[in-house]
């Protein structure tokens, strides 16, 4: 049989490549993964593309962490959420108990030789919503404790609003020593610190993380943006929804966005199920 008509051969190449993109577009392949879906209307799901894919290709379903490698960076609040399970990271602590105890003797920045107490955290070990502020106060140094002083009492508020008593949530810091005269936190501290409240976010494994202060986003999401920016939708942060919203203390300063805060904790309760009052805590004068 004589050769095909050069051609004739380009176009049966061409017929095989364009079948072969097919096919790696439909495995899933890295480097060929499908757009981001856009944001339904609020009040509706998003099509579950995902069960569609699997009637297809039964044997192609995904597996929770190929999920949580393509997952947005930021989850739109009216999009019906997935949540993945925390990928697994090795951690010397097996327990809340450890972590606070390797708190208490940490010397891995110069923090430690100016503190009063470490302030580990507190809470419910199995809460299904966490706080993270950005660093202990005066209060909190003198005691031990996370959010004990004015920005702790709205706090308190703030979490008894939205149908929580405070020993069910934990609430934690990004730093666990005070920077001296309240300062920002550096970044060499941040990253000591950072190890201890990823080994608690893993042993508590919380349905939702709920970041007080643009410190504790900038943290925890590695962006520089301003809060005003993060705050009012979710983020994923190693399979788990995080919310930025504003700091206790902030709001003292700054009443005016205390609705702006009760709306991001609104989209909180929604989140976990629960139906959020309409009128936010802190219409109330402060005691």
């Amino acid at each position: 049989m004589s050769a095909p008509a050069p051609r004739s051969q380009v176009a049966d190449i061409a017929r095989q490549a364009r079948a072969l993109l097919v096919q790696v577009r439909e495995s899933r392949w890295t480097g060929f993964d499908p757009p981001a879906a856009r944001s339904s209307p609020a009040g509706t799901a998003s099509p579950d593309r995902s069960s569609a894919a699997a009637s297809r290709h039964p044997s192609r379903t995904a597996t929770a962490p190929e999920r949580s490698r393509r997952a947005p960076a930021a989850i739109t609040a009216a999009a019906p959420l997935v949540t993945t399970p925390m990928p697994a990271e090795p951690s010397p602590w097996n327990s809340l108990e450890q972590v606070a105890l390797a708190v208490s003797a940490c010397t891995k920045c110069p923090l430690h030789a100016t503190r009063t107490k470490t302030v580990p955290g507190e809470g419910d070990a199995q809460a299904r919503l966490m706080f993270i502020g950005e660093a202990p106060g005066a209060d909190e140094d003198r005691l031990g404790r996370p959010f004990v002083g004015a920005a702790g009492h709205l706090l308190d508020k703030m979490i008894g609003a939205m149908g929580f008593p405070r020993e069910r949530v934990f609430i934690a810091n990004i730093l666990k020593c005070r920077p001296p005269g309240n300062r920002d936190p550096q970044e060499h501290e941040v990253a000591a610190c950072l190890p201890y409240l990823r080994a608690q976010i893993a042993l508590i494994r919380p349905r939702v993380l709920c970041s007080l202060g643009r410190h504790a986003a900038h943290a925890l999401l590695g962006r520089t943006d301003s809060l005003s920016r993060l705050r009012g939708r979710f983020f994923e942060y190693r399979g788990t929804p995080l919310m930025p919203t504003y700091h206790p203390s902030y709001l003292l300063r700054t009443p005016a966005d205390k609705t702006a805060a009760w709306k991001d904790l609104r989209q909180v309760m929604h989140l976990l199920g629960q139906s959020p009052p309409e009128r936010h805590p802190t219409e109330e004068s402060e005691q």
